[in-house]
């Protein structure tokens, strides 16, 4: 294993053209921590926040990029069981992954699911994660629920639609346009045109006028109370990012009323026993969920890792339908 390796980073906070290629040295596993020989590193909004200096990676970490990786396991640190060299994995990472290695916490490690390609499963990770914690643990869906996926063409949306289907749920989702709402509703969803739809008028058409239990957030802002007026009582209301303001004018009277329950939670900032719980959780309730003929990751693009500024402007135009990755090996045709 050679001793130095490629890496992307930002040489200043900005547009996709501050990511630049750099020469790093391969890092060397902690206790409790696995190298990984990456094979492909998913492309997630909080990369893009990161690099525009919105949302700084934390002082203690890498300014490498990336926070989702698959690949092969290329060393053990002390203390480490149930990985060997050789092990095919994916991973979350505090950051790093857009690299030739990363290290992870082997507790924040998981086994590729079966017939999927290491490149599928790169863009798994802070999907499964975020999707868990958020929906199914702070969000309680249960089977049988109704649920509202704003973005529902993004990376999280097209892999929460699936599982959300998968656990017995019926799923409403937004997107911009004929083509994305067709494409939506052709794996299993309703879809609402927010470029022409009425949001709420929609949903409690298609809700035949009970309403959603669950509504994942991407909006923020003004669409808050948009949310509230077409959620059942006693519904769960979960912010995941906040694309049109950090701020939100909340009716409360409406949140008395039906007895709604407001809540919002990022993976970042949790301590590394909290994401162990988490993928604990994710392993052995919705990697079973997942491989052919299941759950499958969309992807959108595949880019070889010198183009991971191209990488941020497709994310950041919205052109994308599911997730983008970076590879590391030759790009498939």
């Amino acid at each position: 294993m050679s001793a130095t390796m490629m890496a992307v980073i930002a040489s200043e906070p900005g547009g996709p053209d501050v990511l630049t290629m750099v020469e790093r040295p391969v890092p060397a596993p902690a206790a409790g921590e696995v190298l990984i020989r990456v094979a492909a590193a998913g492309v997630n909004r909080p990369d893009l926040m990161q690099r525009s200096g919105a949302l700084p990676a934390p002082a203690d970490v890498s300014d490498i990029f990336g926070l989702e990786v698959a690949g092969h396991v290329a060393a053990v640190g002390p203390g480490v069981s149930g990985w060997q060299i050789g092990d095919t994995v994916m991973a979350l990472v505090k950051a790093g992954g857009y690299a030739g290695h990363v290290t992870a916490r082997a507790d924040q490690c998981l086994p590729v699911p079966d017939g999927l390609s290491l490149v599928e499963a790169a863009v798994l990770p802070e999907g499964l994660f975020t999707i868990w914690h958020n929906l199914f643990d702070r969000g309680g869906l249960e089977p049988g629920d109704r649920v509202l996926i704003q973005g529902g063409a993004s990376g999280i949306g097209t892999l929460a639609l699936q599982l959300a289907r998968a656990w017995g749920a019926e799923v409403i989702v937004t997107a911009g346009g004929a083509e994305k709402c067709a494409r939506l509703e052709g794996m299993g969803a309703r879809a609402i045109d927010y470029r022409t739809d009425d949001l709420v008028t929609e949903v409690m058409r298609l809700t035949d006028g009970h309403g959603v239990d669950v509504v994942i957030d991407i909006l923020g802002g003004e669409a808050v109370n948009r949310h509230l007026a077409c959620m059942a009582p006693g519904g769960r209301h979960i912010g995941l990012s906040f694309m049109t303001g950090m701020v939100a004018p909340v009716d409360l009277g409406l949140v008395m009323r039906k007895g709604l329950w407001l809540s919002s939670s990022t993976l970042r900032p949790k301590s590394d026993s909290e994401k162990a719980g988490i993928a604990a959780a994710v392993l052995d309730h919705l990697l079973p969920l997942i491989g052919p003929d299941k759950v499958r990751p969309v992807l959108s693009e595949v880019l070889p890792l010198a183009q991971a500024g191209q990488a941020h402007a497709l994310l950041e135009s919205g052109r994308n339908f599911g997730k983008i990755a970076l590879s590391t090996e030759e790009v498939p045709a």
